[in-house]
């Protein structure tokens, strides 16, 4: 089955754990896909950073995908989400915030920035993400929500606007034709010594089902930042050669 390589939160904060795992995957021949934040926590706005996106620009005319990643790749407090959602769009009680904090403190680190968006906010950060990356000159091949965390709306929203690619935990989506296709996604997680090697040895027990679905491999810069993500990367990138797959489309077709 294909598989498909992605590197997540690519933005000025991560410029050299990036490279580094650029450096890591083209030593296996493959061209992974971009997922670019606009203004990664509120502090990296993309375009401020000109020689940042001059290398965008260039890895873009060599083969990667860029897809939109969000815009800030951070989550409201359940405080601010409470006074910020309109009453439709608002879970509430006691169950509102299990889901609140299932998103914000299991799946991610408080990043799963599109989880609890109201409809307006989705259309806006959307329309702000595409700006930055025209004016940056990149095309927009693709969205995909910080921590794959989205309500499934938004899979309409993607339709409307023309967008062939996005994913999730599970799936992976061309809206604009209502096509999907279940996907195995393996990936690291290395915010506490527990997550980095129930992580690995996911990603090790995981790799058995290629032979049924496409798979991704889904690198985080900072994965970069130790020596055993490294390693299991660079096995992960070995064991699939041969079937890599350079746009995300192609997993869905």
């Amino acid at each position: 089955m294909p598989v498909h390589v992605s590197i997540h939160d690519v933005s000025p904060v991560w410029a050299r754990e990036v490279d580094a795992a650029l450096e890591l995957a083209h030593e296996f021949g493959v061209r992974p896909s971009l997922l670019v934040v606009p203004d990664f926590h509120g502090r990296a706005p993309l375009l401020d950073h000109p020689a940042y996106c001059e290398q965008l620009r260039a890895l873009q005319r060599d083969g990667h995908e860029m897809y939109l990643h969000g815009f800030y790749h951070r989550a409201r407090t359940w405080e601010e989400h409470a006074e910020a959602t309109s009453s439709d769009a608002k879970p509430a009680g006691a169950l509102g915030r299990l889901r609140y904090a299932f998103a914000q403190k299991v799946v991610s680190g408080g990043e799963a920035e599109f989880s609890d968006v109201s409809h307006a906010e989705a259309l806006s950060r959307l329309d702000a993400g595409e700006k930055v990356l025209r004016e940056a000159g990149l095309d927009v091949r693709g969205f995909v929500a910080p921590a794959w965390s989205m309500p499934s709306w938004m899979l309409t929203v993607l339709r409307e606007r023309g967008y062939s690619f996005t994913e999730d935990h599970t799936r992976v989506y061309d809206p604009a034709s209502k096509r999907s296709r279940p996907s195995v996604v393996l990936n690291f997680a290395s915010r506490t010594p527990g997550r980095l090697l129930s992580s690995v040895a996911y990603c090790r027990v995981a790799r058995p089902a290629r032979r049924l679905l496409p798979a991704r491999i889904a690198i985080h810069p900072a994965d970069m930042r130790f020596a055993l993500l490294r390693n299991e990367l660079r096995s992960l990138l070995s064991w699939a050669r041969g079937d890599f797959v350079e746009t995300g489309a192609a997993l869905v077709a």
